[in-house]
């Protein structure tokens, strides 16, 4: 009873995530300009909460995750976006 006790069972096998390549959206689209007062597109680059996601997570480049992070601190200031809420999506 004690060896089947520490014994791990899955009902499925558990899944190996597959690791996609990452990218620039605004490289691959060719986007220049972001706009600030586009809410719903810069609500992709924000969490639950309403903070910036790093680069890391949606793949941007430098210069165009400062271009984001600004456009969205406009937003922001100008009541477009908010600063803090519970559930933003």
């Amino acid at each position: 009873m004690s060896q089947n006790a520490t014994e791990i069972r899955y009902l499925n096998p558990p899944t190996v995530e597959v690791k996609k390549k990452k990218y620039c959206r605004f490289k691959k689209n060719g986007i220049k300009y972001i706009d600030y007062k586009d809410a719903e597109f810069l609500k992709k680059f924000l969490n639950e909460q309403g903070r910036i996601l790093p680069r890391r997570l949606t793949g941007n480049s430098q210069k165009y995750q400062k271009k984001v992070a600004t456009a969205i601190k406009r937003a922001r200031h100008l009541a477009i976006l908010p600063f803090v809420t519970d559930l933003l999506k």
